[in-house]
C-alpha cells in the first residue's frame, strides 16, 4: 500500500508576498518622485514654462505644447498674471511722534519670458514665490509694511498727510517695495495709497485744526465778499448816476437840437411869409399900378366921351335944325313898321284904328 502524499506548503510564500508588496511600493514611489516623461502638457498663454531634466532647469519656455522623455523630467508653470495685495497698518510713528494708520494697494508680478535668466538664478531659493499666489502675497506684504514705516517714519505727520504729500508717500512706499521686492525677482506695479487710518485723538484735533482754519477761511472770505459787494455797489452808483447824467446831456442834446429845428423852422416860415408878404406887395402894387392906369384910361375916356357931348352940344346949339332932324331921326328910329301912330286932340280919348282894307289914312312910318 502506498503511502499518501500531501501538498507541501512552503512557509516562505507570506514573506516573499511581503517583499514583493515592499517592492511594488518602493518602485511606485520611486517613479513617483522620479518622473521619466510627460506628453502634451500645456503651457497657457498667461504662462511661463520651466522645463526640467535630471532635477535641473534646462529651458525656459514661453505658452506651447510640451512633451519629454528621461531621467527626472518636469515642466513647472509660472504665472504672468498680476496678483492683487492690501496692507494695512494701524500703529505707524511719523518722525515727530505721531501715531498715522497707512493703507496700501498693489499688483504682483513674477519674472516673465524676458527674464528666463532672472528666474533661472533665483529659482533654486524662492520657487515656492513663484509657483504659489499665496506665498508671493504675504512675502510682499511684509515688504510693504517695511516699506510704509520707512517712507513714514522719515517723515513729520504733516508731510505725510497735508495736501501733495499723499503723492510723495506713495512715491516713496513704490521706490522702496520695488527695490526690496526686486531681491525676490518680483516686480511691483499700480501702488496706491487709497487711506490714511488717523486715531480718534489725532482726528479730533485734525477735526479742531480743520474747523479753525475753515473759520478764518470763511472770515477772510466774508470780509472779501463785504469788500467786493461794496465796490460793486459803489460800481452800481457810479452806473447809475453815469447813466442818469447821460440820460440828462442826451436830453440837453435832443432839445438843443429840437429848438434847432423850432428855430430853422420858424426862420423857414418868417422867410415864406416874407415871401408872401413881398408877393402880396408886388401884387398889390402891380394891382394899384393897374388900377391907376384903369382909372387914367378911364378918366380919358370919360374926358374924350364928354368932348363929344359937348361938341355935340355945342353943334346943336349952333344949329337948332340940326337938332330937330336929330330929335325927327331918333323918334323915326324908335318906330318899327309895325307901330302905328294916332294923333288925337287933347283932352280926348283914342281911338283904335285896326288897320286894313278901306281903313283911311293910314301913316307910313318907314324912313
Amino acid at each position: 500500500m502506498r503511502p499518501q502524499l500531501k501538498p507541501v506548503v512552503s512557509r516562505n510564500v507570506p514573506a516573499l508576498l511581503i517583499v514583493a508588496g515592499v517592492l511594488v511600493v518602493a518602485l511606485g514611489l520611486f517613479l513617483m518622485n522620479t518622473r521619466l516623461f510627460y506628453f502634451m502638457e500645456r503651457v497657457e498663454q498667461q504662462e511661463v514654462g520651466v522645463r526640467f531634466r535630471e532635477g535641473r532647469i534646462y529651458e525656459i519656455v514661453g505658452p506651447g505644447i510640451y512633451s519629454d522623455i528621461g531621467l527626472y523630467v518636469d515642466l513647472k508653470r509660472v504665472s504672468s498674471t498680476a496678483i492683487p495685495f492690501t496692507v494695512q497698518d494701524d500703529e505707524i510713528i511719523t518722525k515727530d511722534k505721531q501715531r498715522l494708520g497707512l493703507i496700501v494697494n498693489g499688483d504682483i508680478f513674477r519674472p516673465n519670458l524676458e527674464q528666463a535668466e532672472l528666474l533661472k538664478s533665483l529659482w533654486a531659493q524662492y520657487s515656492s514665490i513663484f509657483l504659489d499666489d499665496e506665498v508671493a502675497r504675504l512675502r510682499v506684504e511684509g515688504l510693504a509694511r517695511q516699506s510704509m514705516k520707512v517712507c513714514i517714519g522719515e517723515r513729520t505727520f504733516d508731510d505725510n498727510v497735508i495736501g501733495t504729500a499723499r503723492d510723495v508717500l506713495r512715491e516713496c512706499i513704490d521706490t522702496e517695495l520695488s527695490r526690496l521686492a526686486l531681491n525676490y525677482g518680483l516686480q511691483i506695479n499700480n501702488v496706491v495709497v487709497p487711506n490714511i487710518v488717523l486715531s480718534s485723538e489725532v482726528q479730533s484735533v485734525l477735526d479742531a485744526i480743520t474747523k479753525s482754519r475753515l473759520d478764518t477761511e470763511k472770515a477772510a472770505q466774508d470780509k472779501l465778499k463785504a469788500e467786493a459787494e461794496a465796490l460793486a455797489e459803489q460800481a452800481r452808483q457810479r452806473g447809475e448816476v453815469a447813466v442818469a447824467q447821460s440820460r440828462i446831456q442826451e436830453e440837453t442834446k435832443q432839445q438843443t437840437v429840437l429848438a434847432q429845428l423850432n428855430q430853422e423852422k420858424l426862420a423857414a416860415q418868417r422867410a415864406v411869409i416874407e415871401a408872401q408878404k413881398a408877393n402880396d406887395l408886388f401884387s398889390a402894387q402891380q394891382d394899384l399900378a393897374i388900377a391907376q392906369a384903369q382909372a387914367k384910361a378911364a378918366a380919358e375916356k370919360a374926358k374924350a366921351d364928354l368932348a363929344l357931348e359937348m361938341a355935340k352940344a355945342a353943334m346943336y346949339a349952333a344949329y337948332p335944325t340940326y337938332l330937330q332932324l336929330q330929335i325927327a331921326q331918333a323918334n323915326a328910329s324908335a318906330l318899327t313898321a309895325t307901330d302905328k301912330i294916332i294923333f288925337t286932340p287933347e283932352g280926348a280919348t283914342p281911338t283904335i284904328v285896326l288897320p286894313g282894307p278901306g281903313i283911311v289914312p293910314t301913316v307910313n312910318t318907314t324912313p
